[in-house]
């Protein structure tokens, strides 16, 4: 691979890609432009506070896409049957580090959560790094379904009910949910009998009723997301905090960078509730440019899974666009008040080193899936030679 791939924004090779895989980097970058923009508007206040230098997050974060796009590179320019072929190492070494996370003095706190492991300066949520090889080891189960062993097939869907229950004693439930949705819609596009699916969505649910009635917590915000007015000082403060930001945004927002509910107001607006502030700032209108690119970015996404030949590539594409539409949606829910409050970044937007790794290797996996869906191109000659049958050449990109 030449040394010019890892650098952001100067790979000489886009030019020669297909119309998806062209159109799916630019939203991609503008994504993480309009999402970096936005970090700097609700980070500034906390981060003055905290820090005495209100462009500490905004920086941290640049060093974070920094390190992200390289590794974005590297993937869209490599054969996604090599990293389909490593992606069961990453999977046990990521389970590894969730349960290390469990150890007491191991794992780092934050809101009554043991989510971070410290690496000197560097937290390392690996909750969140797991998720884009959870779509890439499900496609590689799922998609060759009939060809395995029920072996095989029982030892996979057992390593992955180990992340879900090891994220869930964390506790978050958030993220065991939606890593528990991926696994799920991938089994469902890739035509597992409904009968196994039924099964597992009833446990699922049941396994959520029973975390919210053994954990109080939980079942407060599930009480307070119903009315969150009843108690606007207590639990629902936070909600209550994010609805008064995004109904002040109005239609077209009070402005960038005017936000009131960011000073102090809006508890984790860097974070957990970057839409609401998001809302306030650029207003309705904000909120359907918002709301159109994610729709753009599924239809591509949906586009690309169609055209792929390959069962397992096609998987990884639809597992990526739920990933990175559906927990945009969810955070999107939360902050408007439609789901119960939970802690869910929103991709390329919410302050997180993890968060963004976790955002740009998934968005280079679908890249990656739409540059081979048109590997093989077709070229006819112009002029048929008398009595032999037309040729085709095909041509490769690596």
């Amino acid at each position: 691979m030449s040394l010019h791939r890892l650098i952001p924004f100067f790979d000489r090779t886009v030019s020669s890609w297909g119309t998806e895989a062209r159109l799916l980097r630019w939203l991609t970058l503008v994504w993480l432009f309009f999402g970096l923009v936005m970090l700097f508007s609700a980070s500034y206040p906390v981060a003055y506070a905290r820090n005495n230098d209100g462009l500490y997050y905004f920086k941290r974060q640049i060093l974070w896409v920094l390190v992200s796009l390289i590794l974005f590179n590297i993937i869209v320019n490599l054969p996604l049957r090599k990293v389909l072929g490593v992606s069961h190492w990453f999977i046990f070494l990521l389970l590894g580090l969730i349960f290390l996370t469990l150890v007491p003095g191991v794992g780092k706190k934050a809101f009554d959560a043991s989510r971070w492991i410290s690496l000197g300066p560097i937290p390392i949520q690996p909750s969140e790094l797991i998720k884009p090889f959870l779509v890439l080891q499900s496609a590689r189960l799922f998609g060759q379904w009939d060809k395995l062993s029920w072996r095989v097939r029982f030892t996979w869907l057992g390593i992955f009910c180990l992340v879900v229950l090891g994220i869930l004693a964390q506790p978050n439930l958030s993220t065991t949910a939606l890593c528990g949705m991926i696994v799920w819609l991938i089994a469902l596009a890739a035509g597992l009998p409904y009968k196994y699916l039924a099964g597992t969505a009833v446990g699922g649910i049941a396994l959520a009723i029973l975390s919210i009635s053994i954990k109080e917590y939980q079942r407060k915000r599930v009480m307070s997301f119903l009315n969150p007015w009843a108690d606007a000082t207590g639990d629902g403060y936070q909600l209550v905090q994010s609805l008064l930001a995004v109904g002040s945004g109005g239609t077209w927002g009070v402005g960038f960078g005017l936000s009131q509910q960011k000073q102090f107001y809006l508890p984790i607006q860097d974070t957990d509730f970057i839409f609401a502030v998001f809302a306030e700032e650029f207003g309705f209108v904000g909120g359907i440019v918002l709301l159109l690119m994610l729709v753009t970015y599924a239809t591509l996404g949906l586009i690309v899974a169609l055209k792929t030949i390959n069962p397992i590539n096609r998987l990884v594409a639809i597992g990526v666009t739920v990933l990175m539409v559906g927990q945009s949606l969810l955070h999107i829910g939360v902050a408007t008040g439609a789901l119960p409050t939970t802690g869910l970044p929103l991709p390329m937007f919410s302050y997180g080193g993890n968060s963004m790794i976790a955002s740009l290797v998934a968005a280079g996996l679908l890249i990656r899936v739409a540059r081979e869906s048109s590997e093989a191109e077709i070229l006819p000659f112009q002029k048929r030679i008398k009595n032999r049958p037309q040729r085709r050449v095909v041509r490769k990109i690596n």
